[in-house]
């Protein structure tokens, strides 16, 4: 069986080796950005989960760009967790976006310029999560950057009370993989995998984090995302009410 590094460094060369990429180069070590991205986001556009939703979050990323001003168009509320979830999540809502400047609002460049940083008793509840991968299989397990932030980001919305929501990501196809990716208990597998060619449901039988494993939350990681030690605080007050 293939590590989960070694999957992510056979996609991210085919990529490159396949000029699939876009800036920002190299694509090692990131979610990479793929050519076909606004395509993906278009058919996400097309399901019904995503036109009913109300709220939607949506990884920082580069190839997710497309979909966050599409969501920003569309009139719905956004919510892009910060780089590293140094600061939380930012919640951008359409009215306070000036017409043709969605895709500026939803860029991590300016998206604190259009949106807020808001506390964990602040969020909306959210109606359907966008993650980024590296790698995908067809079963719904995914494989990000290997930091856990998707994981963690879903976690942590789990556990200030967020129901179970559909799960999807959006890739260029070269990154559907049939390799056995290992998996842990905390790893968020995908409802729904969506390409340059269109949608699948995955079916994926794996469950989903119900919260974070405080376990496998280190101090260090407390001191570099202050919102942990706030959700630790905001649960152990759930806890006692």
């Amino acid at each position: 069986m293939k590590t989960k590094d070694e999957i992510r460094h056979k996609v991210w060369n085919a990529l490159t080796e396949k000029k699939l990429g876009r800036f920002p180069f190299p694509l090692i070590n990131r979610i990479p950005n793929v050519k076909g991205a606004e395509a993906a986001a278009k058919h996400v556009q097309e399901m019904d989960f995503y036109k009913e939703a109300k709220v939607i979050k949506v990884n920082p990323d580069a190839p997710q760009l497309p979909l966050r001003t599409a969501v920003l168009k569309d009139k719905k509320i956004l919510l892009i967790p910060t780089p590293r979830l140094k600061d939380g999540f930012v919640m951008i809502k359409p009215e306070w976006v000036p017409g043709g400047e969605e895709r500026k609002a939803a860029s991590i460049k300016h998206m604190n310029s259009y949106g807020k940083v808001v506390p964990l008793t602040e969020i909306p509840p959210i109606d359907l999560i966008v993650v980024g991968s590296v790698a995908i299989h067809s079963d719904g397990r995914r494989l990000g950057k290997g930091e856990g932030y998707a994981d963690r980001e879903y976690a942590i919305l789990r556990e200030i009370g967020n129901p179970p929501v559909p799960v999807i990501t959006t890739i260029n196809s070269e990154q559907l993989v049939e390799d056995d990716i290992p998996r842990n208990s905390y790893d968020l597998a995908v409802d729904w995998i969506f390409t340059e060619k269109g949608g699948v449901k995955t079916h994926t039988p794996y469950d989903k984090p119900e919260g974070i494993e405080w376990a496998h939350v280190s101090e260090d990681e407390m001191e570099k995302m202050p919102i942990l030690r706030e959700l630790h605080g905001f649960s152990n007050r759930q806890k006692k009410t």
